[in-house]
C-alpha cells in the first residue's frame, strides 16, 4: 500500500521520515486562500479538518489504490482572531506582537483519503501560551528567522529558535509541528502500511 502526503512541508516530511515511515509527496495545488475564504464560517478546529480533507481528496483523485495523507493547522488567537501564514516580515512582525503574553490555541488536523473518499480523519488542539515578547526580541527573531517562517502559521519553528516565544505549551509536540502523527501511525498500522 502506497502512502501520499499531501503536503511539501518540510516539517511533516520530516516527521514521517524520522518515524520510519515509507511515503511519496505531492504538492496538493490548493488555492488556500480561496478555500479559507469558503470555509470562513467554520470553527478553527472544523476548518484545519475542511483544508485536510480538501488537499487529501485532491491528490487522491489523481493517484487511485494510494492512502493520501492532507493535513492543515490552524492558530486561533485567544480573541478567537485566525492567523495565516504571513507574507511579509512586517506582517510577521505584527502577528508575533499579537500573539505576545497570549495564551493561544493551535489546531491540527490530518485526513487521509483512498480512491477520492475521505477515509479516516484526526483533530488535535494544542494550547500555546506566549510569553511577553519585547519589540527587541521579535526584531531580532525575524532577523534570524525571517524568511524561513514565511510558510509557518503562528510564525514559528517549534524544533528552532521558535521555541523561545514560549512559556509552556500544552499538548503534543507533533500536533504543535503540523501534524497529529501518534494516531496517523496507528491508523497506517490498521490498514498495514506499518507492522503491528
Amino acid at each position: 500500500m502506497t502512502l501520499i502526503l499531501a503536503s511539501q512541508s518540510a516539517s511533516r516530511r520530516a516527521m514521517l521520515t524520522d518515524a520510519g515511515v515509507p511515503f511519496d509527496a505531492m504538492a496538493a495545488g490548493v488555492d488556500e486562500d480561496a478555500a479559507k475564504a469558503a470555509f470562513a464560517h467554520l470553527p478553527a478546529r472544523d476548518l484545519a479538518d475542511a483544508l485536510a480533507e480538501l488537499k487529501a481528496l485532491k491528490v487522491s483523485s489523481r493517484a487511485p489504490g494510494a492512502l493520501v495523507l492532507g493535513s492543515d493547522s490552524i492558530v486561533e488567537l485567544a480573541d478567537g482572531t485566525r492567523l495565516d501564514k504571513p507574507e511579509t516580515r512586517g506582517q510577521a512582525a505584527d502577528h508575533l506582537a499579537r500573539m505576545s503574553g497570549g495564551r493561544h490555541k493551535l489546531w491540527s488536523a490530518a485526513v487521509i483519503a483512498e480512491n477520492g473518499a475521505a477515509v479516516w480523519r484526526h483533530v488535535d488542539g494544542a494550547t500555546l501560551h506566549v510569553r511577553s515578547l519585547s519589540y527587541g526580541f521579535i526584531d531580532a527573531y525575524l532577523d534570524q528567522e525571517w524568511p524561513a517562517i514565511a510558510g509557518c502559521v503562528g510564525c514559528f519553528r517549534i524544533e528552532g529558535p521558535g521555541v523561545q516565544l514560549f512559556a509552556k505549551i500544552d499538548g503534543s509536540h507533533f500536533t504543535v509541528l503540523g501534524l497529529p502523527l501518534l494516531p496517523v501511525l496507528d491508523f497506517l498500522r490498521v490498514r498495514g502500511v506499518l507492522a503491528a
